[in-house]
């Protein structure tokens, strides 16, 4: 026999393919295990670093409720005592003296008050440490006095003087302008100590309600940056806060949340500080967030930083003050990986060792099989260049001993084969060529009679519509229409020329006799009558066909924002003739629900089309109950349950709108229920329905308009069909 030319595939040695698997078995072992434990070292990692950012941000949360709930509450006291008359405030040495004692009690670095007289007097802790008395009249210069103190809170000494107004300060000015008790804006003082402070305020009053200025207590920031520096979040974690508008409040960094230019405190932003990993974190926060005004709720981040992944957790701080400040909490991945890297590489050392093991072992393994293989090979490429007469001895092994004698059958059968597999191979060509083109023209032809299925339908909605037409409207409506004005013009003139001939020839007998004739009075009223009514009449049908066209909407292929309820009456009046009274049957009653809903975006047309399809349902349903019920009982229909359409709509959560359509029919049973979209379905006696309507409406709502359209029916109840789309696409 002839050997066909063939491709050289490239091939292996049988050695280096008994090798192989069993290293890649034991490398693969070891090295899955590698794998699944730095996963699971990895999802711990983000456990762990998401139980410390939670619980830093805990720490944090709860340590500025407490701490800056302290100001309002001693300002609250304060403002109480002075309305109640138990602080003087015209005493401002008794009162500053009562500031150095609640000094003594809470950690604050500044109570004081400022009288709309420009007075006022306070108790301070500027450098965090010493408590001094501030007192100032109201006209510079050199109106404040800072005094040293002794162990009782007695003045002792002069300390300094400045000029000073109160008009002038934030502290003072905007509680007093909003009235009610606020934090101030941070300030910063350029004293012989840093001093950044945030002043909770509010307005004082006597006891007749009279306003006597405002009392102020000041938290001291940099005690923020000390309570940050105190978390434990590991040597290269951070947390800081800042301002909606960027502004660094406090961090846990070993630099100060401000800078010193000329000796003048200058407060910083979080993308400006100092503090490299700060600066890199709030920068990508605010490209993230497109600033820091739009984060309203806690976010978890995973954010890039020198090649390095950091988990930050960013929490909104609010409190009733009108405080409005952001939490960061940021922890670098490698506070938790190290270990996990170094189980990695003791791991990669065993896969190594596994695979030299691996390799020794396959190669003395494969020597030992190799031999009796290598004969059954030569034999094979004997075969292949054509010498099918080969024979193979047999083996120790008994599993190649077997192949041996397996070997030696095949070579018989392959003799006796070729010449049958050589003849099959055309016939079966020919068969499986056949089959493909018979397939071919089944789908194809399938396809046909689905789209004109689907064709079929749309034309039996619009034979509805052109019956509903040809029902209400009558021929050359407009032009009537236009000149029902004229005629109505020109009758009135002419009435009053009648009019006018009476009064000039009362005596006319030929003219009288004619009135007289033609009962010109009657014709005259009537006339009146006549021409309103036809006025009204076409006005009617103009409606009509304004409602047939804005049902149709055949020519809108885009999407509308249209009126629901305009699509819904439009339909209801071409359906108008099937819901009146009929000489067999009583009317449909129509049940309007009607909410009040936004313009929906939609298919105006096609969405037409599917309220036609169930309204359509729903009169068949409820006038084939009312032939079942007549034949059945042998009733007047007037006697029998008036049938009934109800039509709801209403807003589901704002961003949707349903439309409920529901009759009081003999509703469906479940087998009918769970099949009611399937296509080429029907109840319908043949001919009058082609089971495609639901099917084409359920396609509209789900696919064109990623909607739901959900029906609930129960034997005996009903049928109530919910159509659900979005108000925007």
């Amino acid at each position: 026999m002839d050997r066909p030319n063939t491709h050289r595939m490239k091939a292996f040695p049988l050695q280096l393919v008994l090798i192989v698997p069993f290293a890649l078995q034991i490398f693969g072992a070891v090295g899955l295990v590698g794998y699944l434990s730095f996963k699971n070292g990895q999802k711990a990692v983000n456990n762990l670093a998401n139980q410390l950012m939670d619980r830093t941000n805990t720490m944090v949360d709860q340590h500025l409720d407490a701490y800056l709930s302290i100001p309002q509450k001693v300002n609250q006291i304060n403002a109480e005592a002075v309305k109640m008359g138990l602080l003087n405030v015209r005493d401002r040495q008794t009162v500053s003296k009562f500031f150095w004692k609640q000094m003594q009690a809470y950690d604050l670095s500044y109570i004081g008050f400022g009288l709309t007289t420009g007075e006022g007097a306070g108790a301070s802790r500027y450098d965090g440490k010493t408590i001094t008395i501030d007192d100032w009249t109201a006209k510079p210069p050199k109106n404040w006095h800072t005094y040293a103190t002794d162990n009782q809170g007695n003045r002792t000494k002069v300390l300094d003087k400045i000029d000073w107004n109160n008009f002038q300060e934030p502290w003072y000015t905007e509680p007093i302008k909003a009235g009610k008790p606020i934090w101030s804006r941070i300030v910063t003082i350029n004293y012989k100590y840093p001093y950044i402070a945030a002043s909770a305020a509010r307005p004082i009053y006597d006891q007749q309600n009279q306003l006597l200025g405002m009392i102020a207590a000041d938290i001291h920031l940099l005690k923020l940056s000390e309570f940050l520096r105190s978390l434990d979040v590991s040597h290269v974690g951070r947390v800081f806060i800042l301002e909606r508008d960027g502004m660094l409040i406090a961090n846990s960094s070993k630099q100060e949340p401000f800078t010193l230019k000329n000796n003048q405190i200058q407060r910083i932003k979080a993308t400006e500080s100092p503090d490299i990993t700060i600066q890199n974190i709030a920068k990508q926060i605010q490209k993230k967030f497109n600033g820091f005004e739009s984060i309203t709720e806690p976010k978890k981040l995973q954010l890039k930083f020198q090649q390095e992944t950091n988990f930050v957790y960013v929490t909104p701080w609010r409190d009733q003050y009108g405080l409005d400040w952001l939490v960061v909490v940021s922890v670098p991945e490698r506070a938790f990986m190290d270990r996990i890297i170094t189980n990695t590489q003791i791991t990669v050392l065993f896969c190594f060792g596994a695979l030299i093991l691996a390799i020794v072992i396959g190669y003395f393994t494969s020597r030992w099989l190799i031999q009796p293989i290598l004969r059954i090979n030569r034999a094979s490429q004997a075969m292949a260049f054509g010498n099918l007469e080969q024979t193979v001895r047999m083996s120790s092994i008994e599993e190649l001993n077997t192949l041996a004698q397996s070997f030696n059958y095949m070579a018989e059968q392959l003799r006796q084969s070729f010449a049958a597999l050589e003849a099959s191979k055309a016939e079966l060509e020919d068969r499986v060529s056949e089959r493909t083109n018979e397939l071919k023209t089944t789908l194809i032809e399938l396809q046909r009679t689905q789209a004109q299925v689907i064709q079929n339908e749309k034309m039996s909605s619009l034979g509805q519509l052109v019956a509903g037409v040809a029902h209400e409207i009558n021929n050359p409506v407009n032009f009537i229409h236009g000149n029902i004005v004229h005629l109505s013009e020109y009758v009135e003139n002419m009435v009053k020329m009648l009019d006018i001939y009476q009064k000039r020839y009362p005596d006319d007998q030929e003219i009288q006799a004619f009135a007289e004739e033609v009962d010109l009075e009657f014709v005259i009223e009537d006339l009146q009558k006549i021409l309103p009514s036809m006025k009204m009449g076409t006005q009617r049908i103009r409606n009509i066909v304004l409602s047939l066209r804005n049902f149709s909407r055949m020519d809108e292929s885009e999407f509308k924002t249209v009126d629901i309820h305009e699509g819904i009456e439009s339909t209801l009046l071409i359906l108008q003739h099937r819901l009146k009274d009929k000489p067999d049957s009583p009317g449909v009653e129509v049940v309007r629900d009607f909410s009040n809903l936004p313009l929906v975006e939609c298919f105006p047309g096609q969405l037409n089309q599917v309220l036609m399809n169930i309204l359509v349902n729903a009169i068949d349903a409820l006038e084939e109950s009312i032939i079942k019920s007549q034949d059945s009982t042998g009733q007047n229909p007037d006697l029998l349950i008036e049938p009934q359409i109800t039509i709801r709509t209403s807003v589901i959560d704002t961003q949707w709108v349903e439309i409920a359509i529901a009759d009081n029919g003999p509703g469906m049973p479940e087998q009918v229920k769970n099949r009611v979209f399937d296509p080429f379905f029907t109840t319908k006696p043949v001919g009058k329905g082609t089971g495609m309507g639901m099917a084409i409406s359920y396609q509209i709502i789900t696919e064109r308009h990623n909607g739901k359209l959900i029906c609930v029916s129960t034997p005996g109840q009903g049928t109530e069909f919910k159509i659900q789309i979005p108000v925007k696409q």
